[in-house]
């Protein structure tokens, strides 16, 4: 892994080993930002605090060297990456101003795929992830990781039918805690659509309504004007003498035919009053038919006003923004739907009572049998801690889990008790220590001390890893607060972890320093900066150094030097076991 302007670090080379990797320095010499880029490779959250000052951008990259069959090289292919001798680079950039780029096998990628592809390569074993398993919730799903598919599996199911459980619920109580204001809801519809169909409105209606209403309350004038032009076109009865349009265009027209033959020009002209005669002949027609079709009705007048002021008042209640007759109609038409809806409701509360029932008594036997795989994990878990205790200096502590439920009335019913459920179950998990004999079991978080606590969490650390799958497990100093023939047992497990996976352990014990297979050391130069010569590859006369600092502060000191020698040879006699 190469590291560029992360933190302290301006350029450096870390080069990891199968087996044991052992990372130290002094306090403030880098050693977390190796953590810390181990974190950005694998999709961890990028802080532009994180850059070294003075730089644009920090950058780490790694090469990965990975089994074939492996489902991050299959996950990594798929993303069009590239494989470099069967091994894959991967690659995280940060911005001063918090922009982030992640690339692996030489394409560009989004960073979620670094995370993604992380849950397969590394398991991370920090100070935080004691703190985090101290929570309840955290051990749970510590336990069930342990446990495997005979959790993962009903626990699976559980949250589907959990899932649908809640979908069901949800509707149902919205159906009842709303069912009066849908009766009220129906009753306004159904009050509406009575008042609609009583009218029965066409669309388009009221529109025609508006031409007969005019037409019918101006009768008389209209009448009177169409018997006026009739008149003057085709002459007045009553007056035998008035000269009318008709005889007049007759007299122009017997005029110019007299002469016509004489001038093609008049000839047309001739034709032409010919051709108005016909059109004044039937428009004087047609007014005389109007005249006479037109009838001053009073009575269908009225019934027309009064079928206006329905179809305008039903236009007011139900029109849209619009205000048309149509929109009435489309009204009615989706209130029909909605009211069949409501109408049903009571029918689909029966029915949605019914699956909820069902429902609860699914998920209440897959809760039991959830509970009962984790109570079987949960002893072979607590027997296996217990185990790495006794190695870690503590023969006598018992750790235990403490499954339980929590009573309550709108729960689920298991074995004749109605208990609380969610998404992860009925059981409140919880690890319990003894540390001695005699004592009473209590919460880890209360029942031990500092260094307690600390091999505590280790052991459960080292159990939990060897259920864990990925190839690498990663240690940040979850050996703190340990010393002495515990700190040599916390290095003696992480010496028999490392046989079946890589082991990277930050430290600042040189009794875990000197089990590991490789030992690295992070130093500064005198400007407090790390650079590429910064992290070294001690050899064995560089390791006793280093293990003599750790152990008495002073690198050249007979003493200290004697003391690490010793420690380096018990190790390899431990390790060559």
């Amino acid at each position: 892994m190469r590291i560029r302007d992360l933190g302290v670090i301006d350029d450096a080379v870390v080069e990891l080993a199968p087996g044991f990797t052992a990372v130290t320095g002094e306090t403030g010499a880098g050693k977390t930002m190796v953590v810390t880029s181990l974190g950005l490779l694998l999709g961890g959250r990028a802080d532009p605090a994180l850059v070294r000052n003075g730089s644009e951008r920090a950058v780490v990259e790694g090469r990965l060297t990975l089994d074939p069959a492996s489902p991050v090289v299959a996950r990594a292919l798929e993303a069009g990456a590239e494989l470099d001798d069967g091994e894959l680079l991967v690659s995280r950039t940060v911005s001063a101003e918090g922009r982030s780029r992640a690339h692996v096998g030489g394409r560009s990628v989004p960073v979620g795929l670094l995370a993604e592809l992380g849950e397969d390569l590394v398991a991370v074993h920090g100070q935080t992830d004691q703190q985090r398993l101290l929570r309840p919730s955290r051990q749970r799903g510590a336990l069930d990781r342990y446990a495997g598919e005979a959790v993962a599996e009903p626990l699976a199911r559980y949250r589907e039918v959990y899932r649908e459980l809640r979908e069901v619920s949800a509707t149902l109580e919205e159906l009842t805690t709303r069912a009066r204001e849908r009766a009220q809801e129906a009753d306004l519809l159904r009050f509406g659509l009575e008042e609609v169909a009583a009218a029965e409105p066409v669309a388009g209606e009221d529109a025609e309504l508006a031409v007969e209403a005019e037409r019918l309350g101006h009768a008389d004038a209209l009448s009177s004007a169409a018997t006026l032009a009739h008149a003057a076109l085709a002459g007045d009865p009553a007056d035998p003498e008035a000269v009318d349009a008709g005889t007049l265009l007759a007299q122009a027209r017997r005029a110019v035919d007299a002469v016509r033959h004489h001038d093609e020009r008049l000839a047309a002209l001739a034709d032409r009053l010919g051709e108005c005669g016909y059109l004044l002949a039937d428009v004087a027609g047609d007014l005389a038919g109007y005249a006479d079709d037109l009838d001053a009705d009073p009575v269908r007048l009225a019934a027309v006003e009064d079928r206006r002021a329905v179809l305008s008042h039903l236009v007011r209640k139900y029109g849209g923004s619009e205000g048309t007759l149509a929109e009435v109609v489309a009204w009615a038409e989706t209130g029909s739907a909605r009211l069949l809806e409501l109408d049903g409701d009571d029918e689909r509360i029966d029915e949605l009572g019914a699956r909820e029932t069902e429902l609860r008594a699914r998920l209440a036997d897959l809760a039991a049998e959830v509970s009962r795989a984790r109570h079987a994990a949960a002893d072979k878990f607590a027997a296996a801690v217990s185990d790495e205790l006794a190695e870690l200096a503590m023969p006598h502590a018992r750790v235990t889990f403490a499954i339980s439920q929590v009573d309550d009335l709108a729960g689920i019913d298991l074995e004749g008790r109605s208990v609380a459920y969610g998404a992860h179950g009925v059981d409140e998990v919880e690890v319990l220590l003894a540390p001695h004999p005699g004592a009473q079991p209590r919460p880890i978080a209360k029942g031990a001390s500092g260094g307690e606590l600390s091999r505590v969490m280790l052991a459960v650390e080292v159990v939990f890893a060897g259920a864990d799958p990925v190839p690498t497990y990663l240690f940040d100093e979850v050996d703190a607060g340990v010393g002495g023939k515990a700190a040599v047992e916390i290095g003696r497990r992480l010496a028999k972890l490392a046989r079946s996976a890589q082991v990277v352990v930050v430290t600042h014990l040189p009794q875990v320093a000197a089990f590991a297979d490789r030992h690295l050391v992070v130093e500064k130069t005198n400007d407090g900066t790390v650079t590429r010569s910064g992290v070294k590859t001690l050899d064995d006369e560089q390791r006793v150094r280093e293990l003599s600092r750790m152990l008495a502060g002073l690198e050249d000191s007979e003493l200290g030097r004697a003391h690490a020698e010793e420690l380096l040879a018990a190790a390899r006699t431990a390790r060559a076991r």
